[in-house]
């Protein structure tokens, strides 16, 4: 773990960006880049370069908080409204053995907690503790199929995928909040009808308020990665909505009117770390921030922006340690 003064130098906080389940959502990085669980193929943050399982300390729930509150204040400052504090980092939230602290800091700001995950250790009642005290969570299941699993999530070796299914059960029965699913759908891994099926009779059992379906829209860990074709989407939200009560698609573009404090130099950089930013996004941040394009070109010339196409679009994202594009 890093020592006080330097977790100080790290931001935490990013946004509000535009969610699409969420509105207006202020994002929480609790974990360094990029501490995973999961090596994910369509991961918008690049491939895993720390794979983990053992829950640890990262950054002091009093600064998480601090972050926070001074993000809050400055949005407040310029009339920014913040639906919801969302913990959705570099990597799975839940490794942090202190989540539940940071959401027992967060709950008196009164505005919703929300803890977007992987699932992968959702067998842990440690862990299903701590999720208990937000107000909204969604969980990962892209297949109940075990080797599709593996070569879709390609999950640290010392996960079992039959103990996270039992772990999504018990969680659904003791988690008072919302409940809600997220399943991305790849083209040729997880989009047979008989591997969707059995997705969604797995999820018939947890009863999610909503189970999303969603497709790569950013750059992916591997280039390769494509998004199924419309026949697949349609399959798989009549198998899904036979099981579910509700089905929604995260297939579309969430906009791009993400916020700005001043600083546009340190949110562009906060924000493309987890979120990969269209050209059009960072036009209307910068437009909002009254700064030049300059400052972009900078940032790409001295390697801590990457500029990238991904199915006829220009992102930006952040440079991060070992991050593959390839």
């Amino acid at each position: 773990m890093e020592s006080a003064g330097n977790q100080e130098q790290n931001v935490i906080t990013f946004g509000p960006i535009p969610s699409r389940r969420l509105g207006r959502s202020l994002g929480i990085n609790n974990i360094p880049p990029k501490t995973c669980s999961y090596s994910c193929l369509y991961c918008q943050v690049g491939r895993t370069t720390q794979m983990a399982t053992t829950r640890r300390p990262f950054y002091e729930p009093g600064l998480v908080a601090r972050q926070v509150e001074d993000r809050i204040e400055k949005l407040r400052e310029k009339s920014e409204s913040v639906d919801y504090l969302t913990f959705v980092p570099d990597g799975e939230p839940t490794l942090d053995s202190r989540l539940g602290q940071s959401l027992d800091l967060l709950k008196p700001l009164g505005i919703g907690l929300a803890v977007i995950s992987n699932s992968s250790l959702i067998w842990d009642a440690s862990v299903r503790e701590d999720l208990k005290k937000a107000d909204w969570i969604s969980l990962k299941l892209d297949t109940a199929d075990e080797k599709c699993w593996r070569d879709l999530n390609r999950p640290h070796g010392s996960l079992s995928l039959q103990a996270i299914l039992e772990g999504l059960v018990k969680f659904s029965t003791e988690f008072k909040g919302e409940l809600v699913t997220e399943t991305m759908l790849v083209k040729e891994m997880n989009t047979g009808e008989s591997q969707l099926r059995q997705t969604a009779d797995f999820l018939a059992q947890i009863k999610p308020t909503k189970a999303y379906l969603s497709v790569p829209t950013r750059p992916p860990a591997e280039r390769w990665v494509e998004m199924p074709d419309e026949q697949n989407l349609a399959t798989a939200y009549q198998v899904f909505s036979e099981k579910v009560k509700t089905v929604e698609f995260l297939t579309g573009y969430e906009g791009d009117s993400f916020a700005s404090t001043g600083d546009f130099e340190k949110d562009l950089l906060a924000i493309t770390a987890v979120h990969p930013m269209r050209e059009s996004a960072v036009h209307n941040l910068l437009e909002k921030g009254g700064v030049d394009w300059s400052i972009v070109n900078t940032l790409v010339s001295e390697g801590k922006l990457i500029k990238t196409e991904y199915r006829g679009k220009t992102f930006y994202l952040r440079s991060l340690p070992r991050r593959h594009l390839q």
